[in-house]
């Protein structure tokens, strides 16, 4: 369900500084509290070797190269690992439905879905070390979820296909190819780039509709794409300009031909989210789930995360080589920003998919 990515070699990693963690307490299945704010990491390493595992759900070896962090885990702290891919909502639902006899430790899901695992009281809080290397955007004030990494939404083109790849949104508009996003009644995706169109074009997510506009001025001019911009839709040359998020279109174009595909983002504006890190409050293996999160974090697990296209969320991470070399320059994500209200958000992407047949969908057919 996440999606394919790169894999590649083990990097070892030794994590060698003790800080005191804030956190708050919870209660376990067994009904005693935790208190991570008492763990310093040496003692969270100490316990997570004694319960030698570490059980994931949504994080499989393929997703942001997640299989890199799960080997530096084994090799240096011998905790074995499985993961159950799965989606955000599906993540949830276990955590809930396993509270009696639970077999996943930690998850990763999109933005919306950390403020909903908190509020259903399904997270253990844990904040990390680097804690204050993450934007308040990104996390929860209490530590029941936070961000490893983002996605902001590119432009891909087939340079085959199109002469003068687009830069801006207003080229995007005035070009004379044809744009896929894929779908807007239920892909998550596809949702988030007709924000970004919006926020270029003077709205927001409490005003969607500039956004739309934008698409359905491209579906009367028979310019909006109905393929899908899959991997092999790309491939195969079925799509001159696709929107997606940035490690997805650098995923794709290197595993097609990098030379083939220019990936940029839009100059004017874009959208940024991401995924949060979840530890489930019922988890069997809290600790090694807590190592797991600190790893994630850590410049090495930042560093893992790049070599799947995953930008981090840490700006001051030391990345090593390989990682920066996965990734776009810096400069191109200056007027990329974040969902300024998710409440908001999730009330406009409700109504979205309606939007979209009534007053898109209706130029395509």
């Amino acid at each position: 369900m996440r999606g394919n990515q790169l894999s590649w070699k083990r990097t070892v990693v030794i994590m060698t500084s003790v800080f005191l963690l804030a956190g708050c307490a919870t209660e376990t299945k067994s009904g005693t509290s935790l208190d991570t704010s008492q763990l310093t990491l040496d003692q969270i390493v100490e316990k997570a070797k004694q319960e030698g595992e570490v059980n994931s759900v949504g994080m499989p070896d393929t997703w942001a190269n997640w299989g890199e962090t799960w080997g530096n885990l084994a090799k240096e702290y011998g905790l074995k690992h499985t993961d159950t891919d799965m989606s955000s909502a599906e993540e949830l639902a276990k955590f809930e439905a396993e509270k009696e006899d639970a077999t996943a430790d930690i998850g990763d899901v999109g933005i919306a879905f950390g403020p909903l695992a908190k509020q259903k009281g399904l997270t253990l809080p844990y904040k990390t070390s680097y804690w204050n290397d993450i934007p308040d955007w990104a996390k929860d004030d209490e530590g029941h979820w936070l961000l490893g990494y983002t996605g902001t939404l590119a432009f891909i083109t087939d340079k085959t296909k199109v002469q003068n790849p687009p830069k801006t949104w207003a080229d995007l508009k005035n070009g004379s190819f044809k744009i896929a996003i894929g779908d807007v009644m239920k892909a998550n995706q596809a949702q988030f780039a007709v924000l970004a169109a919006a926020y270029a074009n003077g709205g927001d997510e409490k005003n969607i509709q500039p956004g739309i506009d934008f698409f359905a001025e491209l579906a009367k001019n028979k310019r909006l794409s109905t393929s899908d911009p899959s991997l092999a839709n790309l491939e195969k040359g079925e799509v001159e300009v696709a929107i997606l998020w940035d490690f997805n279109a650098l995923g794709y174009r290197d595993k097609i031909d990098k030379n083939r595909f220019d990936v940029l983002i839009p100059e004017e504006a874009s959208v940024s989210s991401g995924y949060a890190t979840v530890i489930n409050k019922y988890a069997k293996h809290p600790h090694a789930a807590m190592l797991a999160r600190e790893y994630i974090l850590s410049d090495a697990g930042q560093s893992n995360l790049a070599r799947g296209y995953a930008r981090p969320i840490r700006a001051n991470a030391k990345l090593d080589e390989s990682a920066k070399a996965m990734l776009l320059p810096d400069e191109m994500y200056k007027n990329a920003r974040p969902v300024g209200d998710l409440t908001a958000w999730e009330e406009t992407a409700k109504k979205l998919p309606q939007l979209w047949q009534e007053q898109v969908l209706i130029h395509v057919r």
